[in-house]
């Protein structure tokens, strides 16, 4: 790797973080920037915390904004003490946040109007994956932006697809593979519930359905977080009602039926609505059995 040595991240959650340190182990100088103090101060173990997104960005060839949706892209890239403000024409913004692909494309061309680059760079994998470099990136964007975004995705993914020479494409296919990650997910929360009802061993379903057709790699992974009581939040339900709500939209913009996203959005939208829109994700299981009055396994205080 004898280019683009210095990067910034912008965002330092749970994905932003492990990508962070992940750039760090690869070899390369890491700045990183949080509207959470706290999590700068975290990431100055492994690199340098920066107060602004600005300051992060002071220097660096390469900027990966890892935040949760568009308006905050928007807001770390063109807003106050903003990334492009401090980034030297020729530069790359990897943008890795869940959003429209008509958001991809406005600040594609908001970013590419100051000459700087924009590769659209969403990311799938869970946290455990960032922290191991080993993420998925659906990426799209021109050949310019990729060389020069080369390295860091290198050190962050494991998989890398290039799936188009403009932005919105990477979104396009994210938002697919949300729909299917909402889908699995509430469907899992039934099923466990379900059994619930039916008087089953939950820890014996777990290992029969993981052996079996019906399983799926949502189910696989959120169930234990229901079989522990553990909903401290990997992936929050908040998160899910932003993706399915994007794919709502997506639905109604694109005239296109998507019934059973539909009703998995208003499930997590519902278990939001009850107060655990910060919980973990397979909190929907909580939901349904508060609806059919059953017990799952008790929630476990946090550490």
């Amino acid at each position: 790797m004898s280019q683009a040595r210095n990067v910034a991240v912008i965002g330092l959650g749970s994905m932003g973080f492990g990508m962070a340190v992940s750039l760090a182990r690869a070899g390369f100088t890491v700045a990183g920037a949080d509207v959470n103090a706290e999590a700068a101060q975290r990431f100055a173990a492994h690199g340098r915390a920066a107060a602004t997104p600005a300051a992060a960005a002071s220097g660096a060839e390469i900027v990966v904004v890892v935040v949760v949706n568009a308006a905050q892209t928007r807001a770390a890239l063109f807003g106050r003490d903003g990334a492009v403000e401090a980034m030297s024409p020729g530069a790359v913004v990897v943008s890795c946040a869940t959003m429209s692909p008509k958001d991809a494309e406005a600040l594609a061309f908001e970013t590419e109007a100051r000459g700087l680059l924009y590769l659209d760079a969403p990311i799938s994998g869970g946290a455990a994956r960032a922290s191991e470099g080993a993420l998925t990136v659906l990426a799209s964007g021109g050949e310019a932006a990729f060389a020069k975004a080369q390295p860091a995705l290198d050190a962050m993914a494991k998989t890398l697809y290039r799936l188009g020479d403009k932005p919105g494409v990477g979104a396009a296919f994210k938002m697919v593979n949300q729909l299917l990650a909402g889908v699995h997910i509430a469907a899992a929360c039934e099923a466990v519930a379900f059994a619930k009802r039916l008087g089953l061993d939950l820890a014996r379903v777990y290992e029969v359905i993981t052996s079996a057709a019906g399983n799926s790699w949502m189910f696989e992974n959120r169930v234990p977080h229901i079989l522990e009581g553990d909903y401290a939040p990997r992936s929050a339900v908040d998160i899910f009602t932003k993706d399915l709500g994007i794919v709502m939209d997506m639905s109604r913009d694109n005239k296109f039926p998507t019934p059973i996203a539909g009703q998995a959005f208003q499930m997590f939208l519902m278990t939001a609505a009850a107060g655990m829109g910060r919980d973990d994700d397979a909190s929907v299981a909580r939901l349904y059995a508060e609806i059919a009055g059953l017990s799952l396994p008790p929630k476990r205080d946090a550490p």
